[in-house]
């Protein structure tokens, strides 16, 4: 390596030739100045390359498939604002609220959780394993208060609701991302064991299933079923076999059956969905019946290019949840089919984004955590459309990222958030071994 004094005043009287520091039969550096050593190009500009490299390495843009998820999920959001604004206008203007009460309160929901997200996206799979057992207690712990304390707050027959000094948020919710992260956690601690029913149904259905029956204590079964899939959608994805599977998935079933029988609201539902009592148009309409019933009327108003957006009729308090678990049916009737057709494909692209990016994992964790956000995301939006197109009887899921709700927005985004953090992948040692590069080559170079 090239010594380069750094005082000129050390330099040998031979060093100095002129003002310019040039030795006889050679060309001066026209880069030097009087009093300050001559620079070395060759060497300056090879250094320069490799910091320019390494920095390009911490940087770096992110992948397609980070970029596909992060873009249909922003179009969601905003789409599902201006729906909300047109659905929830006239309820929110009878509540004293005036027009925009519904939009301002989902828009505040939207700002904070988009930042929320891709702050997320930046957090390492580290991270998620050390916080998989706190998430877990923690949102547990919040869905015992609701079911065993004053503090739960009941609506349209399920108590799921949380009151805390005065604000409320749904704890199940937030019980759908702990279960995203920690069945990552702990199905890539077992991936060794999967074909053993005891590593694999001890520890998933003992916890897991025992937070989808603290939300079931509260009455809440659509979330609970939803809970449910995120489990099977987790074991199936991590490789456990359809045989083991088999047997706790019609435990479940019959499960699902006996708590909708105990219930008689949700029986009604369900009898009034099978013996089609509410096709008939004579007489007075049943409370079981009004729901769905206005909601076909709404997409069958529509046709096929929809009346025009904030042209509902529906909304003019006929169809209850219009800003909610219906907001689908008023998409139908304002877009017509095409509108229905857009956000089916929406959420099917987003469903291609999910798989790209489980493919491309790299980790069982990041490969579990990713299916059973799908599962749990695009699971829920099939659920609730199919709802409305009478599908299935009436079970209370909102539209994930379209539907008005503070904490399913909320819920959603960070889940969503997760994936894109293993769509990045655990960047963290090529940032700081970059770093320390540069700092190696910055003392070289010194």
């Amino acid at each position: 390596m090239v010594q380069v004094p750094r005082n000129p005043a050390s330099r040998s009287p031979g060093q100095n030739q002129g003002s310019t520091g040039a030795t006889p039969g050679k060309r001066p550096n026209p880069g030097a100045r009087p009093g300050r050593p001559a620079r070395i190009p060759e060497q300056a500009a090879a250094g320069g390359a490799q910091v320019r490299i390494n920095l390009g390495r911490v940087f770096k843009a992110e992948g397609g498939n980070y970029f596909l998820l992060l873009g249909t999920t922003l179009f969601l959001v905003v789409f599902g604002l201006i729906m909300v604004l047109s659905s929830s206008s006239v309820d929110s203007f009878l509540a004293d609220m005036g027009f925009f009460g519904g939009i301002l309160r989902q828009g505040m929901f939207a700002l904070i959780g988009i930042p929320l997200m891709l702050v997320v996206s930046w957090l390492p799979l580290a991270f998620w394993r050390r916080v998989a057992w706190p998430a877990m207690l923690i949102t547990c712990f919040f869905q015992f208060l609701v079911v065993a304390t004053g503090l739960g707050v009941g609506t349209g027959g399920n108590t799921n609701w949380l009151n805390i000094f005065g604000i409320q948020f749904q704890p199940s919710e937030g019980i759908k991302v702990a279960l995203v992260i920690w069945l990552g956690v702990i199905l890539s601690k077992k991936q060794h064991q999967l074909h053993d029913w005891k590593h694999v149904f001890i520890p998933v259905f003992g916890v897991g299933g025992g937070a989808a029956f603290l939300v079931m204590l509260g009455g809440d079964l659509g979330t609970t079923m939803i809970m449910a899939g995120i489990l099977f959608g987790a074991l199936f994805f991590a490789g456990v076999k359809l045989r083991l599977l088999a047997v706790p998935l019609l435990v479940g079933v019959g499960a699902a059956v006996v708590l909708a029988i105990a219930s008689p609201n949700r029986l009604t539902r369900i009898t009034s969905f099978l013996n089609e009592g509410c096709t008939e148009l004579v007489g007075e309409i049943s409370s079981s019946c009004w729901q769905p019933l206005h909601g076909t009327w709404a997409l069958a108003n529509g046709g096929i290019f929809g009346v025009g957006l904030g042209n509902s009729k529906a909304k003019w308090s006929w169809l209850p949840a219009a800003d909610n678990d219906y907001i689908f049916a008023i998409i139908g009737e304002e877009l017509g089919l095409i509108g229905c057709i857009v956000v089916l494909g929406m959420f099917i692209l987003l469903a291609f984004a999910f798989l790209r990016i489980m493919r491309a994992a790299t980790t069982v964790q990041a490969k579990v955590s990713i299916a059973a956000a799908m599962v749990w995301i695009i699971g829920q939006a099939f659920v609730n459309i199919g709802v409305v197109l009478g599908v299935f009887p009436v079970l209370g899921v909102p539209l994930p990222l379209i539907s008005a709700g503070g904490t399913a927005l909320l819920t959603t985004l960070v889940a969503i958030g997760i994936v894109l953090s293993f769509a990045r992948g655990d960047r963290s040692s090529d940032a700081e071994s970059a770093f320390h590069d540069t700092d190696l080559i910055e003392a070289d170079r010194a």
